[in-house]
Order: C-alpha cells, then sequence, then structure tokens
C-alpha cells in the first residue's frame, strides 16, 4: 500500500530514513508539505505500480499537487509506464521528484573504488550486462526475466527524454550523494511511444517530398528517447557553427566516432533505394528542426526529395541563416535544372570533404 503524507512528520522521518537531509531539503524546496492532502510519498515498501494499487483512481480527483518517487528508478521493470501513471494522478503544473543511478555516476563510482585495469574491465562487465543487454532483442528477454529490470544503467539523457516523452518537463536536477535527483512538471498528456527502440538501428519520422512524414533508418548515435529533448537542448545549448546544436549531450561518445565518418547513415540507402531520398538534397528534417525554417523555404523543400549528401559539404555555412541560405540556393538552381545543379553541388561537397575535411558534428 502507498503510505501518503497523512502526517508531515511522517512524511519526513520515512525520506530521512532512507535518504539524507540533502535529499530533504531538495524536495523541500519544491513542495509545500504543510497540506497532508498535496503529496503522495513512494518508498521501498512500495512494491507496486500506482495504477494497479488503485491510486490512479484514489488520487485522481485533483487533490494530489505532487508525487515523490524516493526509490531508484533503476530498479523499476517498467519505469516509463510509471511516468506515465504518476502523468494521469497528477494535475496540470503537478510536480514527479525522482533520482536515479546514471551511467556516468557508475562509471566513476567503478573508477574510484577498483584500480586500473580492473576497474576498466569491471565497467565494461556492468555496461554490456546492465546497459546493453537491456536494449538488445535477442538477450532482453532473458535479462528481465532474471533481474526484474533492477540496476539498469540508464543515462542522464535517458531519464530525461523519459521524463518529456511521458508529459513533463525538467524543472531542476542535482546530484546528491552520487545520485542525480530531477524534478519533473507537468505540462502535457503522455506521448505513450509503443515503438522506441534502444538498440543500434534506430527509426526516425522525417519531413520529405510534398512534406509527407516517412520513416528514416539511421545506426544510433544518440541516448534513448533524445528525440523528446530537442526543445530542452534548443534551450539550454543553442546552436554552434553549421547549424547543429552546441555540445549535444544526447550524442553518444561512439555516436560522435560514427558521425565523424557517417558510418550512423549507411542505414539510409534504404531510404535511397525505396525511392525517399537521392544521393545529394536537402537533410531530411525533424518537425523541430523544420519549424526553425521560414515559410517559403518549407515550401521550396517540400518540392523535392530530399538527400544523403547535404549542400551544407558544398558551401561550408557556418550559422542557421547561412545554412537556410545555402539550401534556397541550392533548391532554387535544382528546380530549374536538377541533374546539372547536383553534378556541380556534388563535386564541391566531395572535395571540401576530401581536401578540407569537413565533417559532421
Amino acid at each position: 500500500m502507498i503510505p501518503q503524507t497523512s502526517i508531515l512528520e511522517n512524511f519526513r522521518d520515512t525520506i530521512l530514513n532512507e535518504q539524507s537531509t540533502e535529499v530533504m531539503e531538495f524536495i523541500e524546496n519544491h513542495l509545500q508539505l504543510n497540506n497532508s492532502r498535496l503529496s503522495i510519498l513512494l518508498d521501498s515498501k512500495t512494491n507496486v505500480n500506482l495504477k494497479s494499487s488503485g491510486a490512479s483512481s484514489k488520487f485522481s480527483g485533483g487533490t494530489i499537487k505532487s508525487l515523490v518517487d524516493i526509490r531508484r528508478l533503476n530498479d523499476l521493470k517498467y519505469i516509463n509506464k510509471h511516468l506515465e501513471e504518476s502523468n494521469e494522478i497528477l494535475p496540470e503544473g503537478g510536480l514527479f521528484i525522482g533520482n536515479i543511478d546514471t551511467l556516468q555516476n557508475r562509471k566513476e563510482r567503478i573508477r574510484k573504488n577498483y584500480v586500473s585495469p580492473i576497474n576498466k574491465l569491471i565497467y565494461l562487465i556492468d555496461f554490456v550486462v546492465n546497459r546493453l543487454f537491456p536494449k538488445i532483442r535477442f538477450t532482453k528477454k532473458v535479462y528481465f526475466l532474471i533481474t526484474q529490470g533492477k540496476n539498469r544503467a540508464i543515462s542522464e539523457m535517458e531519464i530525461y527524454g523519459r521524463l518529456y516523452s511521458c508529459g513533463f518537463e525538467l524543472a531542476e536536477s542535482k546530484e546528491i550523494n552520487g545520485l542525480l535527483w530531477f524534478t519533473g512538471k507537468k505540462i502535457d498528456r503522455p506521448a505513450y511511444n509503443k515503438e522506441a527502440t534502444y538498440g543500434p538501428l534506430i527509426k526516425l519520422k522525417r519531413h520529405g517530398k510534398n512534406n509527407e512524414l516517412f520513416t528514416v533508418y539511421k545506426l544510433r548515435t544518440m541516448h534513448p528517447f533524445s528525440e523528446y529533448l530537442q526543445s530542452y537542448i534548443a534551450t539550454t545549448r543553442g546552436l554552434q557553427k553549421g547549424g547543429k546544436f552546441k555540445n549535444d549531450p544526447r550524442v553518444t561518445t561512439a555516436g560522435r566516432f560514427f558521425r565523424k565518418f557517417w558510418l550512423d547513415e549507411i542505414p539510409m540507402f534504404v531510404n535511397v533505394f525505396n525511392g525517399q531520398m537521392k544521393i545529394f538534397g536537402v537533410r531530411p528534417l525533424s518537425s523541430h528542426y523544420l519549424n526553425l525554417y521560414p515559410e517559403h523555404l518549407k515550401e521550396l523543400r517540400a518540392k523535392v526529395k530530399p538527400g544523403l549528401i547535404p549542400p551544407f559539404y558544398a558551401d561550408l555555412p557556418c550559422t542557421l541563416e547561412e545554412i537556410t541560405e545555402s539550401e534556397e540556393t541550392y533548391l532554387r538552381k535544382y528546380i530549374k535544372n536538377p541533374f546539372k545543379t547536383d553534378c556541380i553541388y556534388f563535386v564541391k561537397a566531395m572535395k571540401n570533404i576530401l581536401i578540407k575535411r569537413a565533417r559532421s558534428n
């Protein structure tokens, strides 16, 4: 049964018994604990999902303003389901407070607790077993059967992405005693993504000719659920030279290597063979990126198929404004003379890639 804050002191005592004063201060900064009907507390005794426990119907009358979960989310089998059910209970603007042992913290803890090179071997084993096995199709079922999902290795960006996909936005996050504590504010209904991918091959929705959405295939270079963080990264990081997000934390270490040599784009040849893309042309964009473009350029883009190699590599623009100007110039020339334009731009792009070492970030 889920413990409630019927008495303020019980609420505090439970948190202090299982966590620390610093955690209590973090929680108090976000909650008004002087009203016993405002919060639900989930602690180590809570072994059921919100919906199966009846909490969803019991607390759906708008009296609950916040939900505090002091368990590690790493130990929940169905993290998104838990966040979705939390969203259902909370009103607009309601708060979900939780914590996670991040992949980065686990790596640092192993590095400090063991001597080299043993620490590297232990981290590799932990990464493979608790990070890769839960995400690979052929090992996923066995992993969850044995562990019930406990002690999974989850990155900071992945938990933020899950949070946003379930209708919350990040209000604050803070490292406390080796755990990342965060507060999510309910701003929308969950996306209920039933097609979320975790493995090395991903499918992304992109705008193509006639502005139709189609599925692009790529090798994974970002943490799972990163697609839900575009607005968050745009606000907190901004754009760098080349029009991409500055120091994008969603990109993994392996992902940076893949992007440098375009290995992540090899599966997109499937889109070329399917007739959805061509070799040279403007890149297919997500809805978020496309909305950064002026309307007249959106209309131009919709007239032609997108391509694998963009005019960016021919012109090497630096800012988003320069990128849109480069694309508009290419598109207007392509509409008048498709074959000639693609040949000229392709030669320029290859020259910059081979001689000037132009690369994707």
